[in-house]
């Protein structure tokens, strides 16, 4: 029989280690997402609808990356659960065999942008095609990252996860300062500075796991593979739906000439979720590790009493000065229409953030009952969020709340199947849909 390698870390003490581990990943992530949020105050520079069409296409990358969403779980889960040198070779193989995958699936999305190229442009309402493409760039590595980073994640190297989100939130921080501070380039600039920065990301993320790109590998078995991933795809994949959507279909629906006060308000709501996401990130491949060794964990107890008590003092400040964050971030032009919204964002955006720990708990642990069900409810919201939109004739800031109220309470909607599926549906093993 084979000896287990050494590469694993050893166990210890729960709480110690969850509380050091989350703490690193939030100074890390909140250090990187202050470079990616002073990133606005150097694109606000730009008209307001080019601001607009800079924020809306952010949100399409977040949802372009709902398809690799599960592979940062199921890369996770595998290399959590690596125990001998066999484990090792089955990882190597899945891990090079899914990177080319990915690649071919890009070349067919590249194509097909292509060929759908003044459509895009018209109903995004962007004026510019580079800015399209720069977009269509960042979606290799947004397909690519999840592979990589799900198994730095599994072996819980938090140390270098940590310090990726810092380097890309500097880099995309420095280089819209040149492209769009300096040169006084507009979305397309913008989206092009994003580029340079998650693939500087995404390279040092490439080195830190580069013993996945040699060495004898397992051959790849897809039929298992996909009947893991698919439903870890889409489970997650709800939450970065529901973060995402509401930016999209501000820019169909509104002018313009409205778009970017939203988008404005919308950058500090997303704000909270993405400050909350690293105690997440801790626990999923403790809870993977948990499921697949037998051992008991406290980190989903621990995950959600950091991310509620963060959560709610966000939402808190939020309220009581709404208006600072927008002048921080943005600029006065923006005070007026946007940070009126702030508050309703925050609080709508705290049921999210809890309910994202609870898919992430559920899908850790392959409890894919509930994912028909969170896709429910993330399709009865885009439903319902695009017809009430659609009633409205001449839509103006103040029905900016219908789709925030709309997002709010399809999150409250959303962590309430969550929180049956983990504590009243009683779990089954290796469900599957």
């Amino acid at each position: 029989m084979a000896e287990p390698i050494s590469t694993r870390p050893a166990p210890e003490k729960h709480h110690l280690t969850f509380f050091r581990q989350s703490g690193w990943m939030m100074i890390a992530t909140t250090g990187g997402g202050v470079f990616m949020m002073l990133v606005h105050k150097f694109a606000c520079q730009m008209p307001k609808d080019e601001y607009g069409v800079f924020t809306a296409l952010l949100q399409v990358v977040t949802l372009m990356s709902i398809p690799a969403v599960g592979l940062n779980g199921v890369f996770a889960q595998q290399a959590a659960g690596v125990m001998t040198p066999a484990h090792e070779r089955e990882l190597g193989g899945t891990f090079r065999s899914v990177l080319r995958a990915l690649f071919f699936l890009w070349l067919a999305a590249a194509a097909t942008a292509l060929i759908f190229q003044a459509t895009i442009l018209e109903q995004m309402q962007i004026t510019n095609p580079a800015a399209i493409w720069a977009t269509v760039g960042i979606s290799l590595m947004v397909l690519w990252r999840p592979v990589l980073g799900g198994v730095l994640q599994g072996r819980q190297n938090f140390l270098w996860l940590g310090n990726v989100a810092i380097l890309d939130g500097l880099g995309r921080l420095l280089a819209v300062m040149l492209i769009v501070g300096a040169l006084h380039h507009h979305a397309a600039g913008a989206m092009t500075a994003v580029l340079l920065g998650i693939v500087l990301a995404t390279a040092a993320t490439g080195w830190f796991v580069r013993d996945c790109w040699r060495g004898e590998t397992a051959p790849m078995q897809w039929g298992a593979w996909l009947s893991r991933v698919v439903p870890l795809t889409l489970g997650l994949g709800v939450a970065q739906f529901m973060l995402a959507a509401d930016m999209i279909f501000v820019q169909k629906f509104f002018s313009k000439e409205q778009t970017g006060y939203y988008a404005a308000a919308g950058t500090v709501g997303r704000a909270l979720v993405y400050f909350t996401l690293p105690v997440a990130a801790v626990m999923f491949p403790k809870l993977a590790r948990s499921k697949a060794t037998g051992e008991k964990s406290h980190a989903l107890a621990l995950a959600l009493g950091v991310t509620l008590l963060a959560g709610l003092g966000a939402a808190l400040m939020c309220t009581l000065f709404p208006a600072l964050p927008v002048r921080i971030l943005l600029n006065k032009s923006f005070q007026e229409i946007s940070a009126p919204l702030v508050p309703w964002f925050a609080w709508g955006m705290l049921p999210l953030t809890l309910a994202t720990v609870l898919i992430n708990s559920l899908m850790a642990q392959a409890r894919f009952a509930a994912v028909p069900w969170l896709l429910t409810v993330a399709g009865g919201y885009a439903l319902t969020l695009y017809l009430r939109l659609s009633a409205l004739a001449n839509p103006t800031e103040k029905q900016f709340l219908i789709v925030i109220q709309t997002l709010g309470i399809f999150s409250l909607l959303l962590l309430g199947v969550c929180a049956w599926f983990t504590w009243g549906a009683k779990p089954k093993s290796e469900t599957k849909i």
